[in-house]
């Protein structure tokens, strides 16, 4: 019975190659599971490049170190396990060989992108939250913009009542930037603004009892009167007098104390001249200086003449009323100024008493202080202009001044400290004048042109036509108090 054939033997030669090459690729295969194999070198590129995307260190870079020492143990397991006698198992377990691994750019702050899920994540919201530099740049400019335009620009009314749209009428984005400029007013707007004035305007000339026609032609005159005001279309004479303002402002305001609170009654009003120059003397008195305003509208509603009234020097220094006494008419009380103002044809008045008359006690009224040393008669004797005396009747009665604090008048620099019933009881309700009924009469023109200039050098002559003055003024005053039926009727 034949043997069975056994397998010949292979060479040494060849038994030594085969062992080397399967202790090759087991040692490569069955790396320690402690140390990273060679061929896991890219891994370590990875770790910089997320380390140069994150600032903090990744939680989740643990479960991808532990995934790959895993799947290095399987490895080497399987190459325990595959036999080592047979040539095709030799060829199995053999790695196969790698492409080149070439490393990727350098990482970048923004270019780096994260492999892992989670660094993905981080990194993304890193990148969200970190806007733009040309959105930066163009939020800085537009704040710089902003800052420094501060002014709106009122469109043309004209321009934009053309428009069909309003809002499409307004200029674009102004300034560097593009940034948008505030809204700007609208037709709608002006319109209702306007509304508002006229209606204003409407109720304030009802009050001061204008209705009709005449309500409607001062309240365009008060229109037109704002336009030349915004526009700067108005004239000041050599005094400082606005005619315009006082004709739409001031003596209006005046007109329902004038009526209504005081009820003037005007007499000799026949005496007063339509045109040329003349001098207007009268009584000065009340506490406060209400009798010169209620004078001047008074002229100036019965014959629509102007009186440029001389006033003392502590009304021109003082701050807003010198400026309002200026624009009213009113100048200094100094020969030159009245000189000038009679050689223009102008109508002026005076008040010789001067704050000896307004501030005396309640206990001298309607009895004329001393009238100074006679200054407006040597300017209306050098002007040749009539010499008007004029009577006025309640202004005692609107402040009865029933104590004067000289001391404490000289601390305040004024001529004056008035103690009335009210003030400073009631405080500034205390200011508030009394309704007293008020008399003004005119009295016949005392001629000074046949006395010539040269007559202003006389002191006699002068004198003379001072004391006949004073004496006429008083005379009338008493006849006025005897017909006068109440203080207040």
């Amino acid at each position: 019975m034949s043997q069975p054939s056994t397998p010949r033997p292979r060479s040494t030669a060849a038994a030594k190659k085969t062992a080397a090459t399967t202790s090759s690729g087991t040692s490569s295969s069955s790396a320690p599971a402690g140390k990273k194999p060679a061929a896991k070198k890219p891994t370590a590129k990875k770790a910089a490049t997320r380390k140069a995307t994150t600032t903090k260190p990744s939680t989740t870079a643990k479960p991808s170190t532990t995934a790959k020492k895993s799947t290095a143990s399987k490895k080497s397991s399987s190459a325990k396990k595959a036999p080592s006698t047979t040539k095709a198992s030799t060829r199995t377990a053999t790695p196969a060989k790698k492409a080149p691994v070439t490393s990727p750019p350098a990482a970048t702050e923004e270019t780096a992108v994260p492999t892992q899920p989670a660094e993905l994540g981080a990194a993304s919201r890193a990148v969200r939250q970190r806007p733009p530099r040309s959105r930066v740049r163009a939020e800085a400019e537009a704040r710089r913009t902003d800052a420094e335009r501060r002014l709106r620009a009122v469109p043309d009314i004209a321009e934009v009542a053309d428009s069909p749209d309003p809002v499409a009428a307004e200029p674009g984005p102004v300034g560097a930037g593009g940034a948008s400029s505030p809204s700007l007013l609208s037709v709608t707007g002006v319109e209702q603004g306007v509304s508002a004035l006229v209606g204003l305007l409407r109720a304030a000339g009802r009050t001061a009892g204008l209705e009709g026609e005449e309500l409607e032609r001062r309240v365009a005159r008060t229109l037109a009167y704002l336009r030349r005001r915004v526009t700067g279309d108005y004239d000041l004479d050599a005094f400082g007098f606005d005619q315009e303002f006082t004709e739409e402002v001031w003596l209006p305001l005046l007109r329902p104390i004038y009526r209504h609170w005081f009820r003037v009654e005007v007499r000799g009003v026949e005496h007063l001249p339509a045109e040329g120059a003349a001098l207007v003397v009268a009584n000065h008195s009340g506490t406060v200086p209400v009798d010169g305003l209620m004078l001047q509208f008074a002229i100036h509603d019965e014959i629509g003449r102007h009186t440029r009234m001389l006033g003392a020097d502590l009304v021109f220094s003082s701050p807003f009323i010198g400026e309002l006494a200026r624009k009213a008419g009113s100048t200094l009380a100094a020969n030159p100024d009245a000189e000038r103002l009679l050689s223009t044809d102008q109508l002026t008045t005076v008040f010789p008493e001067g704050f000896k008359g307004v501030g005396k006690g309640f206990a001298e009224r309607y009895r004329l202080q001393r009238f100074g040393r006679g200054g407006f008669v040597t300017a209306a004797v050098r002007t040749g202009a009539p010499i008007i005396p004029c009577s006025i009747v309640g202004a005692e009665e609107i402040y009865p001044m029933i104590a004067n604090v000289k001391s404490l008048a000289r601390v305040l620099g004024f001529p004056y400290f008035p103690i009335t019933p009210l003030f400073p009881l009631l405080g500034p309700l205390g200011l508030v004048p009394l309704p007293s009924k008020w008399l003004i009469e005119f009295g016949p023109p005392i001629e000074t042109a046949s006395l010539g200039a040269s007559a202003a050098d006389d002191p006699m002559l002068v004198f003379d036509l001072t004391d006949q003055v004073r004496e006429t003024i008083q005379q009338t005053l008493y006849s006025l108090l005897l017909q006068r039926r109440s203080v207040f009727f």
